[in-house]
Order: structure tokens, then sequence, then C-alpha cells
């Protein structure tokens, strides 16, 4: 059976929307856009990066670099705050319904997650992806946070300043400042103590 025009139109709908990013002038608008912030990324950036920056609701600090593969999505009123010198490596995604934050020197190791929500679950009339969101709050990476590979960071979490999340990781409750943390929930191993440099 043919499609219809119909059924074509709401194709091409459906495909422009979602290869929006690899749309040779919307490439090379979002590239202008993360220039003009000092910002860079390596192709290919998923999501919908450009027009979350041009409202404001996408920021990205100097220096901070994102990796092939990055997916940032931020629909509606959603934010999404990445800071300077921040490094998201390969496969990273970063989901907001309403606010995530991943502060200035953060360090992203491949295939991590960062939400500051879920999927709804508890309708059993209804799909799964037709149930939409619930967020238990912002979401927040302190400065100078390191994530191993495959770290998950739940929604309403806040990792301290300076904290190193093992691999494989989820983090489903806060962690304070200067942990080592790890675990499937993580759990904080240690205190990390620095040592003031005498002159």
């Amino acid at each position: 059976m043919e499609p219809s025009l119909a059924q074509l139109r709401l194709w091409g709908q459906k495909w422009r929307w979602y290869e929006r990013n690899s749309l040779p002038w919307n490439r090379a608008l979002i590239h202008w856009e993360l220039m003009r912030r000092g910002a860079f990324a390596r192709w290919p950036l998923h999501g919908n990066v450009l027009e979350a920056l041009r409202e404001g609701r996408l920021e990205i600090g100097a220096q901070a670099l994102l990796e092939p593969g990055v997916w940032i999505t931020a629909p509606g009123p959603a934010r999404v705050r990445i800071g300077r010198g921040a490094f998201l490596n390969l496969g990273v995604m970063v989901a907001a319904a309403e606010l995530v934050e991943i502060g200035d020197h953060c360090m992203l190791a491949n295939g991590c997650f960062v939400t500051d929500a879920s999927h709804r679950f508890d309708d059993p009339c209804r799909p799964v992806p037709w149930q939409g969101f619930e967020s238990k709050g912002p979401t927040r990476l302190g400065e100078n946070v390191w994530c191993g590979a495959h770290v998950v960071i739940t929604s309403g979490v806040s990792v301290g300043e300076r904290s190193v999340i093992g691999a494989n990781s989820v983090v489903t409750a806060d962690i304070p400042p200067f942990s080592v943390a790890a675990g499937a929930p993580a759990r904080v191993l240690r205190r990390i103590d620095y040592p003031c440099a005498s002159s």
C-alpha cells in the first residue's frame, strides 16, 4: 500500500525535527552560537541544542568541550547550564525537564547520563512513552566533579564540588563535597582531603 500525502507530510515533519541538527545550515548556526560563547563541540551533537541556545535555556561556559555523540535535550521551559571548562566525553546525555546544572571544570566520561526527571509508568492503560515525566527537582553537579564512565545522576540529586563518582555508579541521593562515591546506588566510600600547599 502506497503512503498517502498526509502520511508523507507527517513523515517529512518528523524527519526535519529529528534530523534538524544534521541540516547544514543548522549545524553552522550551532557552531556559531557555541563560538560566541567560547565553547566547542565535535560533531555529531544531538538534541534541541540550537533552539535552547537561542532562547537562553542552554548555557554553556567558555572552554567547555562536547565530544561526539553528546545529546542535550531541554524541551519547553527546561534549562541546562554547563559551566566553564566542562568536558563531556563521547555519548554523554543531559536531559532536563526543569533544570540540570553542571558546574565549572566538571568532567563526565563516556556514556554518562545526567537528568532531573524520569519516565512515569503508573498508568497501566497507556504506553510508557505517552505518560510523560516526573521530577524530584533540579539536578546539580558542583564544580570540578569527575564522573567515571556510564555514571547515572538521577532527579533531584546534588553532587558536591570536587567529588569523584566511580564508573557505572547510579547516584540517587546527594553526595557531599570532596567525596569519592561508587555503587548502585552510589555510597560515599571516603572523603578526599586536599592539604594546603606550603610556600
